[in-house]
């Protein structure tokens, strides 16, 4: 692990959320952004500060905020859901090489006892300091799904919303759970999205039967989130929305998708992306263990998985299971594929996650005072380098 330096980057084109500075320059000191600016004599600013602190040339690449991915179950070998401390460094170090500097460990339908392990490791984990990407929380992907839309959950834990759980979780680990996924027309769901949103937790819908009805009711209760929009959800059709229409057209839902040309057609993207607007559309990349590693067998819940062509399927099903996607690939296919600008992607990478998380304080902005959590691009949009909290990752 590299130590916290003081960085000057300049000749290059830095993305905030107000502007984007052409030919600028990013000053990050003490782990934090200290400084923005407009070029002025660059080559004499650089010599005069290279006594003081490492100077990179941009050479007219993109300087963007780090990645916030809030909906990952696991990368290079290990998945969250039995990754020990080392695991835990492996996964976090391979996502945040590749532009992730916050994320949630994200578990998939599993007994009570297999979660609370998930939450115990991560729990001390994040007690012991994190040398790469941040785990900022956990996000419970389940139990309480529709047994019709299980996608490459285990169908054999699907059981009803536990109000009983949610309390033991909240008690033993304050602050732990960022979000948690669940099917909202399964009975007590209505009641378990309040509890939820009363402990400060995002309640989400995916793996879902519900109907265009349905979901609006879920959002009055306080449902506010929508995991990996059209994967594992009813359809939209003209005269039966379904959940799909819904997370559309509810300003109240903020939406995940998957951009790696697998889940999701890049048109219906482009539509999500139109219809939810940067501030209300989140990219992730529901990586599984496969992540970084070829083609091959793995596990995903216990589940068996083949990846063949980077692309992740059930052995039993065919059903899509997770991705092998990164971040940065999220990231170039919302702008190449789907015609997403630099800047709106990485408000969707970035910014709007970590004003869903509550961090937007922190980090997921360039500003001067926010944390040193930044990514070098260069004008091919391939990492050059990143920081988190001003240590370097890549």
């Amino acid at each position: 692990m590299n130590e916290v330096k003081t960085t000057y980057i300049y000749n290059a084109t830095i993305v905030t959320p107000d502007t984007t500075v052409k030919n600028g320059w990013i000053l990050l000191t003490d782990g934090r952004i200290s400084a923005i600016g407009k070029e002025t004599g660059s080559v004499e600013h650089a010599r005069t500060l290279a006594q003081h602190c490492e100077v990179i040339d941009g050479q007219g690449g993109y300087v963007l905020p780090g990645f916030i991915d809030v909906h990952v179950h696991g990368g290079y070998g290990h998945d969250f859901m039995d990754a020990d401390a080392k695991g835990l460094d492996e996964i976090t170090r391979f996502h945040g090489q590749n532009g992730t500097t916050v994320m949630l460990a994200t578990t998939v339908t599993a007994p009570k006892a297999d979660l609370d392990q998930v939450l115990e490791r991560v729990h001390a984990y994040r007690e012991a300091g994190m040398p790469y990407a941040q785990l900022h929380g956990v996000h419970l992907e389940g139990p309480y799904i529709s047994a019709k839309w299980p996608g490459a959950q285990n169908p054999q834990h699907i059981v009803a919303p536990q109000p009983a759980w949610l309390e033991d979780w909240t008690q033993r680990f304050p602050g732990l759970i960022s979000m948690q996924t669940l099917a909202p027309e399964t009975e007590g769901a209505l009641a378990y999205i309040e509890a939820l949103t009363g402990k400060g937790i995002i309640a989400a819908l995916g793996h879902t039967d519900a109907t265009y009805d349905q979901v609006q009711l879920a959002v009055e209760h306080g449902l506010s989130h929508a995991v990996h929009t059209f994967n594992a959800m009813t359809r939209l059709h003209h005269r039966d929305p379904g959940t799909v229409g819904a997370v559309l057209t509810n300003p109240g839902i903020m939406a995940e998708v998957i951009a790696d040309g697998h889940h999701v057609h890049p048109a219906c993207i482009r539509l999500l992306a139109q219809t939810k607007g940067p501030d209300n559309l989140l990219l992730i990349t529901d990586a599984m263990s496969a992540a970084g590693l070829g083609n091959g067998e793995y596990k995903l819940g216990g589940l068996d998985v083949v990846v063949n062509g980077g692309v992740a399927r059930l052995k039993e099903g065919d059903s899509l299971a997770g991705s092998t996607l990164t971040m940065i690939e999220a990231f170039r296919y919302a702008v190449r594929e789907v015609g997403i600008s630099v800047e709106h992607a990485s408000r969707m990478a970035s910014g709007t996650p970590a004003r869903r998380l509550g961090i937007d304080r922190l980090t997921g902005s360039l500003a001067p005072g926010k944390q040193a959590d930044v990514l070098l691009l260069n004008q091919q949009l391939e990492l050059e380098r990143v920081w988190s909290q001003g240590r370097v990752l890549l």
